[in-house]
């Protein structure tokens, strides 16, 4: 599960690094405490009118995915993270697994390792402290109490894609997000891949992460608090 992570990068510093052709993103503000239902940055593939035009895409959407069915966005509060193992195959998801695949730039991610004193909220990085990129799916939502030209009609949300963690960070939690490195980017936002097996294919092909784990403060347990001290490491 992943429910908090870190995003403190500029849109330069996401634009570059992406390879970004359009950004559709203000100056972000850096955030040591993302929470589900936040507002936060996404990188996305999609086509040009002409067929063979694909424009990178640096845009905002809500964490927590809002499948197109649902009649109100309440669900994606509940629908922050997606089970790699079934990701192409549930109604919630399996739509936008074909055609809406997505990064999620990420400095590194919070979990609570559990043990007998209690819950130990650790920060998981790069090695190196280089910028993540999770996979993930969005979706966009219509709001049907607005009209078609309002502005605010359409809700654009994602969710994280999880999987089982390996060996080395098993003992802090049994799931973690699935990480895309630099040379599957392209393949991993692809719009022409769309069938089951293609994506499944993707998603078979993404290597074992190496993170760093540091065991922070539980001043991260509270959703208010957002600062970098948020990933210093305990006292």
């Amino acid at each position: 599960m992943c429910g908090r992570y870190v995003m403190a990068r500029s849109t330069g510093d996401l634009v570059a690094s992406f390879d970004v052709d359009e950004s559709y993103a203000e100056e972000i503000q850096p955030s040591y405490n993302v929470a589900p239902t936040d507002e936060v940055p996404l990188i996305i593939d999609r086509r040009h009118p002409e067929p063979e035009q694909v424009s990178r895409k640096l845009v905002m959407a809500r964490w927590g995915l809002v499948p197109p069915w649902s009649k109100d966005p309440k669900s994606g509060a509940r629908l922050i993270n997606a089970r790699m193992e079934t990701v192409t195959e549930k109604p919630s998801f399996r739509k936008a697994a074909s055609r809406k695949r997505a990064l999620v730039a990420a400095d590194g991610y919070f979990e609570w390792q559990k043990t007998a004193g209690g819950k130990i909220p650790t920060y998981l990085h790069g090695a190196e402290g280089e910028l993540l990129a999770f996979a993930g799916l969005f979706e966009n939502w219509p709001d049907p109490s607005l009209p078609e030209d309002h502005p605010d009609k359409w809700l654009r949300t994602f969710t994280i894609i999880t999987t089982e963690a390996a060996d080395s960070l098993g003992h802090i939690h049994d799931r973690t997000p699935l990480i895309v490195p630099p040379d599957l980017y392209a393949d991993w936002l692809d719009p022409g891949t769309t069938s089951e097996a293609d994506v499944r294919a993707l998603l078979d092909a993404m290597p074992e992460p190496h993170l760093i784990p540091r065991t922070v403060s539980d001043k991260v347990n509270n959703v208010r608090n957002n600062g970098p001290e948020l990933i210093d490491e305990a006292a």
